[in-house]
């Protein structure tokens, strides 16, 4: 999931908005019973560095759920307040311990206060 969609996410919204307050989206990756979202907010931290918070959760599809009349809902894709997702610390950790190697971060990843793990990086964007 780093390699495939949270990396590609980080670096896009690095070149896409200057430096400053940090900017969002919500990238989800999975297969036919399952989906995992990632919540990513990367920040110009200092030159050269970027901040990157990480929240991730899984959105189960599997056809019980479907034949039991119990469909998820679009808001279990999304983080509160806008829904009903709630993070998984575990993968949390997977999914960043993996970016921060794929992305030589500085650090260990640190929590935050809104259920995010977060890893400062070194960037070079082409």
């Amino acid at each position: 999931m780093a390699r495939a969609v949270v990396e590609p996410a980080v670096l896009e919204l690095l070149r896409q908005y200057p430096r400053g307050r940090p900017f969002t989206t919500t990238v989800t990756f999975g297969g036919d019973d399952f989906t995992m979202c990632a919540h990513v907010r990367a920040q110009w931290a200092a030159p050269g560095q970027a901040k990157i918070a990480l929240a991730c959760w899984v959105v189960n599809k599997d056809t019980a759920r479907f034949l039991g009349g119990n469909p998820p809902a679009e808001a279990e894709s999304r983080l509160p307040p806008e829904g009903t997702a709630e993070w998984d610390e575990e993968l949390t950790g997977r999914v960043i311990g993996h970016l921060a190697a794929r992305m030589h971060a500085l650090a260990a990843a640190v929590p935050t206060t809104d259920e995010h793990l977060t890893v400062t990086v070194p960037l070079v964007l082409t």
